[in-house]
């Protein structure tokens, strides 16, 4: 076998973690499996639905598929699969406190919403639009929403298609108003603990929970604060008229009122997570800390018998759990949700990946290639950009940011090491261009659902997408500057990193 005298000298693992030395193989040999991902991600996800008018490929197929390629690859050239299978658990071990925050997400999820926590945030966050200020409350409701919840789906699906109808009732540039939903939306997927894609940026950087949470403060509050600004000035440019805003809210708003307790203390869960982030707690105990006390809110104020609150927990909660019959298909669309089990499909992609990156890893091939294509930029800034610009090409290419966070993860990860950039810059950077490209291309499953969803042309929103837009420019600036980039963190230890995340 040929090898380059600069393939080995990056450990393939993550940061930290114990693992054999990559065997060292020529830029050829460690571009085929890539490759071979890239043509089974075009033909799966690209050429088969948009051309063939086909069912997309699943992703647990496709990474199945590149695993047993790149596994056949590694056999022809004399590896023996106890080798691959050792890469393959070391990959995996890195991943399993993450996957556990996976299963605790949708526990936690089932129980907020048996508690009441969930139906009373969006009962009583529904009954503060106003006509006037639609934009800018627009933007901020779905933002609460989807921090408190950790979808972006979610909420543009439920309070996001109720104030569409506002809208519509009072003459708003639905553009717009549909551009301040989704990002808002977004703006929650991206800064909340218990959304499955920040979990699975941190993860495929190998950075703590809420260190990524905080370095993403650097560059999504800049631009989230001066969007509410540029909404504040749309509001007297672009006036609305005032509608039946009661009409439209009332049936899901009495729906979920009548179904559920408005007890105060049913917002008990979501203070122990605001405790836990301020006091910066280990978030998963935090998490299960706040399904047991929501688990005891449905008890005690819901009347959820322990046999229900338990099936909330593990297969979420439907509409035969509750009291009284839910109609109004807003309030079943934030009912119907949470449990152990919605999180199978995330874990299952999660571990097919790995299964994938930890066959690439004998070889180092993600380390190799990007040397080989990035070997001119060695500067700090110029990898910053370099991983900024990729996250968005990969998630743009794949549609899907878990494919995104693992490949952009590996593939940067020890330059970044080597180069003294705090990882939780890399992690931020996945979002910052990865997960915020997602609703602005209309080809992706985002897109698709955000047009289905709202019932707004794709053209007409993202013009006015502000929050994406502007963090598009402030990354590279911090990048270029060295601002919020924690350059002076380099020589912590892991623990003191994750205490000055914040600064």
């Amino acid at each position: 076998m040929s090898a380059s005298t600069t393939d080995a000298h990056e450990p393939a693992t993550e940061k930290g973690a114990p693992g054999p030395a990559p065997v060292p193989v020529s830029f050829a040999r460690a571009s085929l499996p890539v490759l071979l991902l890239i043509v089974l991600i075009v033909w799966g996800m690209i050429i088969t639905p948009q051309v063939l008018d086909q069912e997309s490929w699943p992703l647990e197929f496709i990474f199945l598929s590149a695993a047993l390629g790149t596994m056949l690859l590694l056999f022809a050239w004399r590896i023996p699969f106890s080798r691959i299978q050792e890469s393959m658990l070391d990959r995996t071990r890195t991943a399993l406190p993450a996957i556990f925050m996976l299963m605790v997400i949708g526990v936690l999820i089932g129980t907020w919403t048996a508690s009441g926590t969930i139906p009373m945030l969006v009962h009583y966050g529904m009954q503060i639009i106003d006509p006037a200020w639609l934009y800018l409350v627009s933007f901020l409701l779905t933002s609460l929403f989807s921090v408190l919840t950790g979808t972006s789906w979610g909420s543009a699906g439920t309070i996001g298609v109720v104030l569409i109808n506002v809208g519509l009732a009072s003459d708003a540039h639905l553009g717009l108003l549909a551009a301040a939903i989704i990002s808002g939306a977004y703006f929650g997927d991206k800064m909340s603990p218990l959304s499955d894609t920040t979990n699975m940026a941190a993860m495929g950087a190998g950075v703590p929970l809420y260190s990524h949470v905080r370095s993403m403060m650097n560059t999504t509050f800049p631009a989230y604060l001066i969007s509410c600004v540029i909404y504040v000035v749309l509001a007297f440019t672009m006036p609305t008229r005032d509608g039946d805003v009661a009409g439209l809210i009332r049936p899901t708003v009495d729906a979920l009122g009548g179904a559920f307790s408005m007890n105060p203390l049913v917002l008990l869960p979501v203070l122990v997570i605001a405790v836990g982030a301020v006091l910066r707690k280990p978030p998963l105990p935090t998490m299960l800390i706040s399904s047991a006390v929501a688990a005891l809110c449905a008890l005690i104020f819901q009347g959820f018998s322990l046999t229900s609150t338990i099936e909330a927990a593990i297969n979420g909660v439907t509409g035969d759990m509750l009291s009284i019959e839910l109609t109004d298909e807003r309030a079943l669309a934030v009912v119907e949700r949470g449990g152990l089990y919605s999180m199978a499909g995330a874990v299952l992609i999660t571990l097919t990946v790995f299964m994938y990156i930890g066959a690439l890893d004998v070889i180092d091939a993600m380390g190799v290639v990007v040397r080989k294509v990035l070997g001119r930029i060695t500067s700090r800034p110029g990898t910053i950009i370099a991983s900024l610009l990729s996250s968005g090409v990969v998630n743009g290419f794949t549609s899907n940011q878990y494919a995104t966070a693992f490949i952009i993860g590996s593939a940067f990860g020890p330059r970044y090491d080597r180069l003294g950039i705090p990882r939780k810059v890399l992690s931020r950077s996945i979002e910052d261009y990865g997960t915020s490209i997602e609703p602005m291309l209309p080809w992706t499953t985002t897109g698709i659902y955000m047009v289905a969803t709202l019932g707004v042309a794709y053209s007409a929103y993202v013009p006015f997408m502000f929050l994406q837009m502007l963090g598009f420019v402030i990354a590279p600036l911090l990048a270029i500057t060295g601002i919020g980039c924690f350059y002076h963190e380099t020589a912590k230890s892991p623990r003191e990193q994750e205490d000055g995340a914040g600064s």
